[in-house]
């Protein structure tokens, strides 16, 4: 299994580069940053690397350059990846002699497309090279063969008679000739043997740089896909900018809209403000209401007991008998009245906001009643006085119940303006929902 190097201070870009690799059958090695890098390369080797241009530490260019000046890595093909991809950048990666340059973020299976290309090209350079070893092996091993002469034959000298030594002196002179020239042809066989030797060598260069400048010319060809491509991604941003400025002039032309809008809710939502601090001086009031009708509660409950009393002095006479007794009734039908009352106030008390004077009123009504009350002690024992006193409770019972009555309209009218403010803090509380959920959007657009 392949094993892919990746190297990228962006944890996010690191991650998405490994799963994607994963999932093409590649082994994953993560380098936070350059050094890191290194570090790995240090110690394990990896198929390809894949790096980040601009890193905190050691930029994607400076690793380039470290590997490629090192013998034992530099055959490794190294892809940068940036951001942005333009002529500097294509011509920064060419001088350290990266492999390519891809655009972050990756677009589809461009990542794995690379690297599967990379992998290729790297396979064939070596297959290139155990054929080119191979072709050397076999011309040393042909060149000692071409180098082997026929063995030169034995010139050493036969014994002969001594009366043939004339002779062969003149057979020595031929054998001589022949010698040099064997020796000669040896000579010449040699230089050409140099001379084929010098043309191979020749040809081995040559080879070697036809096949330098075929895979050169490989990597231009992918380089002009991959700028093909580059500029099809680039097009294709393009179109999606335009439409991105588009919709944003578009929502740029509802701002004065949504301006107005956020007014209007800051405008209700400085009404519901004062609304809200009214309803709780209001509130306020209310309480200080219930705790004055407690008092008058006890002051009812003293009236009560002071009735009584008077019932008790009024039994004394005997001419106020019956009148006694008419009042007693009027009595416990004004108790009952007020009892009713008592109720009504506790079911309206969290609703009244401008029955404090009338309560004020009612409570010096109450205090009027109360001096008649104590005037009409002292003239208990008189009959006279006690009928005029009862013609007074009287009419102050017919004005207790004409207050009742007001007391109830005031209730009601109440009531509706508190229904009344509730429907509209109600609205202001939905508009103001519909502004806040409308301001996110835009913000969340923005």
């Amino acid at each position: 299994m392949s094993k892919i190097l990746v190297a990228d201070d962006s944890i996010a870009v690191r991650k998405v580069a490994e799963r994607l690799l994963i999932e093409a059958g590649f082994e994953v090695a993560l380098a936070a940053n350059g050094d890191e890098a290194l570090a790995y390369l240090a110690k394990d080797e990896a198929d390809v690397i894949v790096c980040d241009v601009i890193m905190p530490d050691k930029s994607g260019y400076e690793v380039c350059a470290f590997v490629r000046n090192q013998p034992r890595l530099a055959a490794i093909p190294v892809l940068l990846i940036s951001g942005i991809v333009n002529d500097e950048v294509i011509q920064q990666a060419q001088a350290c002699r990266a492999d390519g340059v891809l655009k972050k973020p990756f677009q589809g299976t461009s990542l794995k497309d690379k690297v599967s290309e990379l992998l290729a090209g790297k396979q064939a350079c070596a297959t290139a090279t155990s054929s080119d070893a191979e072709l050397d092996l076999s011309d040393e091993a042909v060149s000692p063969r071409q180098e082997e002469v026929p063995p030169v034959p034995s010139l050493s000298p036969v014994s002969e008679p001594p009366e043939t030594a004339p002779a062969h002196e003149e057979c020595q002179r031929p054998v001589e000739q022949e010698t040099l020239a064997i020796r000669e042809n040896l000579r010449l066989t040699a230089d050409k043997l140099s001379e084929v030797e010098r043309l191979l060598q020749a040809e081995r260069d040559r080879a070697q740089d036809l096949a330098d400048r075929v895979i050169e010319l490989e990597k231009e060809v992918g380089r002009a896909r991959e700028m093909e491509q580059l500029r099809e991604d680039e097009r294709r941003r393009a179109s999606e900018l335009e439409s991105k400025v588009a919709s944003l002039e578009e929502e740029l032309s509802r701002i004065p809209l949504l301006e107005s809008m956020l007014q209007e809710a800051r405008e209700s939502a400085e009404t519901a403000r004062r609304d809200a601090s009214a309803l709780k001086q209001a509130q306020e009031a209310i309480a200080q209401l219930e705790a004055a009708l407690h008092t008058e509660q006890a002051s009812a409950a003293q009236l009560v007991q002071q009735m009584t009393e008077l019932e008790e002095q009024a039994a004394r006479g005997k001419d106020a008998e019956s009148a006694l007794a008419r009042e007693r009734e009027r009595c416990a039908e004004l108790e009952r009245k007020a009892n009713e009352t008592e109720a009504l106030l506790l079911v309206a008390k969290a609703k009244l906001e401008e029955v404090e004077s009338e309560l004020a009123a009612e409570r010096r009504t109450r205090e009027e009643y109360e001096r008649r009350l104590s005037e009409s002690e002292a003239r208990a024992t008189k009959t006279q006085g006690l009928k005029v006193l009862l013609s007074a409770e009287r009419e102050r019972s017919a004005e207790i119940a004409q207050k009742l009555a007001e007391t109830e309209w005031v209730a009601m009218n109440a009531t509706r303006r508190l229904e009344e403010i509730g429907l509209k803090l109600r609205e202001i509380a939905s508009v103001a929902s519909e502004l806040s959920k409308g301001i996110g959007e835009r913000e969340s657009a923005t």
